[in-house]
């Protein structure tokens, strides 16, 4: 139990850094010194490893089933994922509504992060050659164009949010980009939060005598960006680390100019929502970048030497 609470305090951590953008769960994880054992476990799930929970009847099969968990880490990654689970549920409410109601103070932070963060992820890359240099003016044309229209209606169909739960688990394996991020630049970050905290909000209403179908509607989100994720877990992140180790240096620079690129998203939502409340002014909005900006360098001044 006391290994369990620990690995899922550590999850904890790992969630509520990936529900703001610009902070990533893969830097918590390398902090609190489980990034390595997290990779290990994720590389070796193998769903072949499954067939004995076939035969639950068999006193050998349920033997060789319990070691091929242990030999997976399936124990250590469900109390992770519980740990971040938690994390996200509780915090993706107050992120919402601090998205909508200070939209100018919020996003002037997420700008900090995410600055921040590509200012000191640009910092790992030891040599920069001309296909590096064509990488990144690319990704940052990318990310601009692709932020400029997820700034405005972004649609919000099942396939749309399968896709952003497979492509923001992927910030598990990258300490420095965060999931959050990715569903910004899609144009998914509002809406996934907010249908999270309602999705809570139904259940809660259920409970209490409410009605079934707010439970519905918003769980069906929640459970296809579930499997998304899972999806992405065993997928894409097993490519995205296969790049990571092969090409490092240009998969960082394509990566983190994404970053750079998608700093438009919040530059407009800043500006479109000037004046809108009390908060809502440009000293805010500098100010807030300060402190986003301000936590990504303490956060890697902490993790200097560590290495992943």
């Amino acid at each position: 139990m006391r290994d369990f609470l620990a690995v899922y305090c550590k999850g904890f951590s790992m969630g509520a850094a990936d529900v703001v953008p610009g902070v990533s769960g893969g830097t918590i994880a390398l902090i609190v010194g489980i990034y390595d054992r997290l990779i290990r476990a994720i590389t070796a799930v193998d769903p072949r490893a499954f067939r004995p929970a076939l035969r639950p009847h068999d006193p050998e099969a349920r033997a060789r089933l319990r070691t091929e968990l242990e030999r997976m880490e399936i124990p250590f990654l469900l109390s992770l994922g519980l740990g971040v689970g938690t994390a996200i549920v509780l915090l993706s409410s107050l992120m919402h509504e601090a998205a909508t109601t200070y939209p100018v103070a919020t996003y002037g932070f997420f700008f900090g992060l995410i600055a921040a963060s590509a200012v000191v992820l640009y910092g790992e890359i030891d040599r920069w050659t001309v296909g590096r240099v064509a990488i990144s003016i690319g990704a940052i044309a990318l990310a601009f164009v692709v932020s400029g229209t997820t700034a405005g209606n972004v649609p919000h169909g099942l396939p749309i949010i399968l896709v952003a739960g497979a492509v923001a688990i992927c910030a598990m394996i990258l300490p420095g980009v965060s999931g959050a991020f990715f569903l910004l630049i899609l144009g998914q970050y509002e809406y996934m939060t907010g249908t999270l905290s309602g999705f809570i909000d139904a259940l809660l209403d259920l409970l209490d005598g409410g009605a079934l179908a707010p439970v519905l509607e918003t769980g069906t989100v929640v459970v296809v960006f579930g499997v998304g994720a899972v999806v992405g877990l065993f997928t894409m992140a097993h490519a995205v680390g296969y790049a990571l180790e092969h090409y490092r240096a240009a998969t960082l620079a394509a990566l983190v100019s994404l970053m750079v690129g998608a700093l438009r998203l919040p530059a407009e939502r800043v500006l479109s929502n000037l004046g809108e409340t009390s908060l809502g002014t440009p000293g805010i909005a500098v100010a807030m970048a300060f402190v986003g900006a301000g936590a990504v360098l303490l956060v890697d001044w902490y993790t200097d030497d560590l290495e992943y």
